[in-house]
């Protein structure tokens, strides 16, 4: 039995097949410090064992931000102090992975500054939503750092390799719509609609085939990883056939047909 209880930082809330995860730090911009890190990761765990998901959403408290990036408090002095920051790293590579490989689309609604390692959690969901008055940027230059977890590659599968340059040498800041325009977000949207277009995104979802959405999700995740064409058509072509095994697939042809 999952318990989606007892979390210090993040609060998880499921509701008709869907998780909606929330940070609660306000105060600091919802920054993503070791202990949010360590409850984001095991609420990841928790929902992989639930397969009555069929969604995550990822926001954060308040109209301000949906993360300002890592808690820089964390990474002050010289670096023999910081023996530590290896296996830091390593644990927010491995969140944003499990945000990739979650079995369910991953939606991070963005209510504010999306910033540093807020951005790459939500570059590492399957898509973004954002309020129009949302800033995106990868600041890490302005504190003598460069983007880890996995980021630069994942930034260039976005917004192609000059535009990730761009956002990264200039430790700038963009707004929504530009960030609609390069393929950074899905949806820059008014702040009173941004529950509706999330919402709908999911009622789109749930009116597919489940076991689809989710097997179609492997398979591009699969092909954007890939080196080889080849390879990636032969993890294609399985998927193809489990799905085309399944009773989801034989009925919804019959209901498909049933209709016409």
């Amino acid at each position: 039995m999952v318990s989606y209880t007892a979390y210090e930082s993040i609060s998880v809330d499921i509701a008709d097949g869907v998780a909606t995860i929330e940070f609660h730090r306000p105060e600091v911009y919802n920054a993503l410090n070791d202990a949010v890190m360590l409850d984001l990761s095991r609420a990841f765990d928790e929902i992989q064992l639930d397969r009555g998901i069929d969604a995550v959403v990822i926001t954060g408290e308040g109209e301000d931000a949906f993360s300002a990036g890592a808690d820089i408090t964390e990474y002050a002095g010289p670096a023999e102090e910081h023996a530590h920051q290896e296996d830091r790293q390593e644990l927010f590579y491995e969140m944003y992975q499990k945000a990739l490989h979650c079995h369910a689309p991953v939606i991070a609604k963005i209510n504010g500054y999306c910033v540093g390692g807020g951005l790459i959690l939500a570059m590492f969901c399957d898509m973004r939503v954002a309020v129009e008055g949302a800033k995106f940027g990868v600041p890490t230059a302005n504190i003598g750092q460069i983007p880890t977890g996995g980021s630069n590659k994942r930034a260039i599968e976005l917004v192609g390799e000059a535009k990730a340059k761009e956002l990264v040498f200039t430790a700038g800041f963009i707004d929504a719509a530009e960030a609609e325009r390069i393929g950074l977000i899905n949806h820059a949207v008014a702040r009173e609609e941004l529950d509706e277009t999330v919402q709908g995104i999911i009622d789109g979802i749930r009116d597919t085939g489940r076991k689809a959405v989710k097997n179609s999700k492997r398979a591009l995740n699969y092909a954007a990883d890939a080196t080889d064409a080849a390879d990636a058509r032969e993890f294609e072509a399985d998927l193809w056939w489990e799905q085309f095994a399944s009773d989801e697939r034989r009925e919804l042809v019959d209901e498909f047909n049933e209709g016409e």
